[in-house]
This record gives C-alpha cells, structure tokens and sequence, in this order.
C-alpha cells in the first residue's frame, strides 16, 4: 500500500515542523519562505491500539507496524498555478500524493513572518485552494479543447467524457473543488484519470500555539477553519507542531508522562496519523504467530486474496481461504484455540470483504 499524504500550506505556518514531528527526519525548517524546496518523504507507524494487546495475548518473537507515508511539500503562495514562487514544481508534488493535509497557521507570533503580513486562517486556504482549482480549471479546459473536436463529430467516448468535464469546469469556474462535484462510479473511473489537484480527499491541520493547546474551543482562528471544513465535509485536526516536535524526541514513557502534565489524552500526531489513514479508506488486518505479530495495510473493500497479496504475490495467486477471527472476538476469549473452541474461528473463502481488525492466517498452494 504505497499510499501517500502531502503537507502542503503556504510559507511558515508550521508544515516542516509538524514534519520533523512525524517523522524525526529533520527536514530542514527556517524563518523564511521556501526553505523546503523538494518534497521531503518520511515513513511513520500507525498507531494502534490492538497490536499491544495481541503482542500480550501471542507474545511473539516480534512485533511489526504498519507504516504510512507523509510528504513535506513546500509552501504554496498566492498566483502558483501561474508559476509564481515555485509554484508549477510544487503543484507537480501535489499530484503525486493521495491525499492532502493541510496545515493553516492558528497563532500569532511576532517572532515568525506570515507570508501575508497578518494571521488570518480563512484567506491562507481560500489562497491554497483557489491555486489548486485554478490549476485543475487549466487541465480540463485544455481536455475540453481536444475533446470538443471529437465530440462534434459523434464520437461516443469523447462525448461521455465531455459531459463529465463539463460540470467539473463548471464547478471550478465557481470556485469549488473537484470533490464537490458529484459522478457515478463508472465517470469516477473518467475523473481519476485526470489526475485532478481538487479530486484529492483534504484535511485541515489546525496548528495552534503551546497555550492553546489544552483547549483549542478558545481559540477563534480554529473555530473559523472548523466551520470553513464543516462546511465542506472535511475533518479538521489541531494539533501544536512545536510541541509535536518536543514530544517526538522523547521515549514513551517520558511522552506519556508529557501529555498527562499538559492534560491531553493523546498527541496531536497520532490523531493527524490516524486521520490521514482513514481518509483514503485504508483499514488494518493483522497477523499473529509466535514468530511475528504484525499489522497490514489493506484498501476498504478489498477481498481476501487481495488482502493476502498485500503480504506476497504468491499468496494471491494461490489462495484457498483465510481462518479469521475478529479481534474483538480474540481478545475476549484471550487465545486462538478458546476462540475456536468458542466458534468465533471462520474459514472464509475468495470473496469474503475484509474488516478492519481482522485477525488472519491465509492458506495458499502455488
């Protein structure tokens, strides 16, 4: 599951901070616009709770995470779809992620340069957005032009096509994003092919200052962009990139202790990690033998020999079924054999749908 979240935002808000959190990678990070120049890549685990307690319940040899991957992209300014800034390289970067977490600045500090000169949450993502949808506006017209040639001429593809560009245009030329537009699954398959900025699953990363952080509800910019998001379906995260990035230095015990001196229940990270998993539809399935417990990455919807080619191609390709239990079901019944015993063992077939938190063991022949 090579699936991939960008960071984007303009210049200082926070991106490569929250970056070096996520990651440790230490992207470089300065009081200045552009510092990060090429999308800085990094792997982190997800966490998950129920991985713990089947390492207590198997005591396995080992235990393996599944991992997800961010990337730093840098920040966008105002007339990027125009090339401004680094605009066209940055755009590029988008294009190549899954998904987008948006970081928008919550804080006024003096000591840190906004782009703009003021702090104002709304008008950073109106600009962030406005340069998405006008690059995507640019795509499609171009489409549209080769299109049209075709569609005067009865050429039933290329009519298809156009009545899925058609509203898409529509909807950029009014300032709204590819997502708003709604198509069936078979004009999704036409829409994914485009490769649209604005087609791309958003979250907003409230990023907000040490004080704030116990009890963001006081704080005005983070009511704005939640009511912006709500509005738009989108989820929004708060999170405080510097104290993220002072927590992600210490070990676990001395991040547990941290959190609970600050009051808060869990880090502002693992809430982002979390987010950004489910908001492309991933889910977990797990393994679990005395040589390894393991977590893996499957796509919602995905049946069980692709769930088993997650972990080799040949397991696909040979599949003959999947012994399963839920890990609800396991962890009450404290074993596999009491789960078994209990009836809560299934062996399930090829076209079983996989559930998040299914704990599986595949047998195959090749």
């Amino acid at each position: 599951m090579a699936l991939t979240a960008g960071i984007v935002g303009l210049p200082n808000v926070g991106k490569s901070t929250l970056f070096n959190a996520i990651t440790q990678a230490g992207a470089e990070s300065a009081n200045y616009p552009f510092c990060t120049i090429d999308p800085n890549v990094g792997v982190v685990e997800v966490p998950d709770f129920r991985l713990q307690k089947l390492t207590e319940l198997v005591q396995p040899k080992k235990t393996v995470p599944t991992t997800f991957e961010f990337t730093d992209i840098a920040g966008i300014v105002k007339g990027a779809s125009k090339g401004e800034g680094l605009g066209n390289k940055f755009l590029s970067h988008i294009r190549q992620v899954d998904a987008i977490c948006q970081v928008v600045r919550c804080f006024a500090d003096d000591n840190i340069t906004h782009v703009s000169g003021k702090v104002d949450p709304l008008s950073d993502i109106e600009t962030i957005n406005l340069e998405l949808i006008l690059a995507d506006l640019e795509s499609v017209d171009k489409r549209i032009d080769r299109v049209a040639k075709l569609a005067k001429q009865k050429d039933k593809d290329a009519l298809y096509e156009y009545e899925i560009l058609a509203p898409l245009k529509e909807a950029f030329e009014n300032g709204k994003p590819a997502r708003s537009v709604e198509f069936t699954e078979e004009q999704m398959k036409v829409v994914k092919g485009l490769h649209l900025l604005t087609s791309k699953p958003m979250l907003y990363v409230a990023n907000v200052g040490e004080d704030d952080i116990v009890d963001p509800s006081e704080n005005e910019y983070v009511q704005k962009v939640k009511e912006f998001a709500k509005d738009e379906n989108s989820e929004v995260i708060v999170i405080c990139a510097k104290i993220e990035e002072e927590i992600s230095e210490l070990d676990e015990e001395e991040k547990r202790v941290f959190l609970e001196e600050l009051g808060i229940a869990e880090s502002g990270l693992d809430q982002l990690i979390r987010a950004a998993y489910h908001l492309l539809g991933l889910a977990t399935y797990f393994t679990a033998g005395v040589q390894e417990v393991r977590a893996w990455t499957f796509r919602q919807g995905m049946k069980a020999p692709q769930c088993a080619g997650v972990i080799h191609t040949d397991f696909e390709r040979g599949f003959i079924r999947a012994e399963t239990v839920s890990f609800e079901d396991l962890s009450t019944y404290g074993s596999m054999p009491a789960a078994k015993e209990a009836g809560k063992v299934r062996l399930e077939g090829k076209e079983y749908i996989v559930q998040d938190g299914d704990v599986m063991h595949f047998r195959f022949n090749v």
